[in-house]
């Protein structure tokens, strides 16, 4: 995870120790699926790794499932804030396209346990009890993407989709791709996907016609 994501924040002496312990907890529930993947992400292996009560962890995040979904949380809202900043620069549809799908990519490559975290969490049971907390985590940032992507769109002469559908189009082939490659799909390469998937993509989207 990123500085940001580990940083406490000021204040007083008490609020900063409890914020010190959830930070301890999530570094050491990162360091864990690291180390030992989704199997070994469990709640005694945490406990140790990070040298605090089970109790505390209840405190702070509520249950096991709590903290794994906390964890996931921080982990989408860096892959997000990544991708905001890598299609700011473009000035058309194609190039934002471009710069989502390949900075996506690219992103998965360099942070192999946060892609794992996200890829693998939504077959996981604890984020179905946390359903509203996860979307409403991830929901500014997909909004301020979709909202990007609507007016290039119909710059390009495009009909804006409904955001569903645009998600669908664009994210849905990045994401299996992220996933054959931390499968360890052999021959599966994700540089080769990053420099192919952009125009295969923007092409699923230039199907559909401008006009009412």
């Amino acid at each position: 995870m990123t500085e940001r994501a580990r940083t406490a924040p000021a204040g007083p002496a008490k609020q900063r120790r409890g914020q010190d312990t959830v930070d301890r907890l999530l570094r050491a529930a990162f360091e864990v699926y690291r180390d030992a993947g989704p199997q070994g992400f469990t709640l005694p292996a945490v406990i140790e790794a990070s040298g605090v009560s089970v109790g505390s962890l209840y405190h702070h995040f509520g249950s096991f499932d709590g903290l794994a979904a906390t964890l996931f949380i921080r982990c989408k809202d860096d892959l997000l804030a990544a991708l905001t900043e890598a299609v700011r620069p473009a000035t058309s549809a194609k190039g934002a396209v471009t710069a989502l799908v390949s900075g996506y990519l690219r992103w998965s490559a360099a942070h192999r346990t946060e892609a794992l975290i996200i890829h693998a969490s939504p077959y996981a049971g604890y984020l179905r009890a946390h359903t509203e907390r996860v979307d409403a985590g991830r929901a500014p940032r997909v909004a301020e993407l979709l909202e990007f992507f609507g007016p290039r769109l119909a710059a390009d002469g495009l009909r804006p989709l409904p955001p569903a559908q645009a998600e669908m189009l664009i994210m849905g082939p990045v994401t299996f791709a992220v996933t054959r490659w931390l499968a360890g799909t052999e021959g599966f390469d994700l540089e080769e996907a990053a420099r192919t998937l952009p125009d295969r993509i923007w092409l699923s989207l230039g199907t559909v016609p401008s006009g009412p």
